[in-house]
């Protein structure tokens, strides 16, 4: 893992760093996450900012690329969306979505419906199922037994089927809080479906797998990404029941990319010498107390971005 304070973390008024911010989107395929912002679907996460300040910024930034963020932040009338992104200059190349899995009186189709219409009409290109427990928020989860673990795993092969039928690709993204969130949930998953990965360097790490190594395990897996990077101290008190979750979260759980102890840097070198062409989004997971004063939340993307322009220059 990464040292923290190796790297000197560019500021938005550093020169030149919107220009190179772009050429860095162009080559490595970058895009923002709403959640940066502290855009969250989780019932009382924060302050939520309105969607024209997010995406203004995201834009700002150097980023050309966003996924949709939570359902209900941008809007959910296809051609309105459409529009809504026009006018920001940004493509959208996916979007999370949370769907239960493993229950058998529950179809997960159902849950998929809505977003994939939304994330068709947008031009993405990547579903990002998350294996939902079915309750709100990401601090609890239930303990699944054999036959509802293989209803999950043949859940995920028929989604990704009806998202390929409708010509993007279904990732799942292991996460806390989540059905598959340790090494052992991934590796079922691995062995189970056939479905691709979404990398979370943040939340594999707080799962208790090495995101560099699974990486490394398996590339050929591995079609989406986000790149997050995290004080490992607090993460070891979300893996030890100190603090849930949230709280960490709250607490700073999730530093700009450089500053914590994720090796971001090996993660995209590994990724890129094994062929990977899909997309880097760039999430630091946050919680706001209210609107923020001064530049709030797009001084740590802004950072985010020039440390992946200074290490893979």
């Amino acid at each position: 893992m990464a040292g923290r304070g190796r790297h000197r973390i560019p500021q938005a008024g550093d020169a030149g760093h919107d220009r190179r911010g772009a050429e860095l989107v162009n080559t490595l395929k970058i895009a923002g996450a709403p959640i940066s912002w502290g855009v969250c679907e989780v019932p009382g996460w924060g302050y939520q900012l309105e969607p024209d300040r997010v995406l203004t910024e995201m834009r700002g930034a150097g980023l050309t690329a966003t996924e949709l963020g939570p359902e209900g932040f941008l809007p959910t009338n296809t051609d309105e969306l459409k529009r809504v992104l026009q006018e920001k200059d940004l493509a959208c190349v996916g979007g999370f979505v949370p769907v239960v899995l493993f229950k058998e009186d529950h179809d997960p189709a159902d849950d998929l419906a809505g977003p994939l219409e939304s994330l068709i009409a947008a031009g993405a290109g990547v579903v990002v199922l998350a294996a939902a427990t079915g309750a709100e928020g990401y601090d609890s989860r239930p303990v699944l037994d054999d036959a509802q673990w293989a209803r999950l795993v043949a859940n995920l092969d028929r989604l990704a089927g009806i998202v390929a039928e409708r010509g993007l690709l279904a990732v799942l993204h292991p996460h806390v809080g989540t059905i598959v969130e340790t090494r052992a949930d991934v590796d079922r998953v691995l062995h189970g479906s056939s479905i691709e990965l979404c990398l979370d360097t943040g939340h594999l790490l707080i799962g208790g797998t090495d995101p560099l190594e699974l990486a490394k395990a398996v590339p050929h897996r591995i079609a989406h990404t986000h790149l997050k990077d995290v004080d490992a101290a607090l993460a070891a008190k979300v893996q030890s029941g100190e603090l849930t979750y949230t709280e960490a979260v709250k607490a700073g759980m999730y530093t700009p990319l450089g500053t914590g102890d994720v090796d971001v840097a090996g993660i995209v070198s590994v990724l890129r010498d094994n062929g990977f062409d899909g997309w880097f989004v760039l999430e630091q997971d946050t919680i706001l107390d209210g609107e923020p004063a001064g530049e709030g939340p797009v001084r740590d993307v802004v950072a985010s971005v020039a440390y992946l322009r200074d290490v893979t220059s």
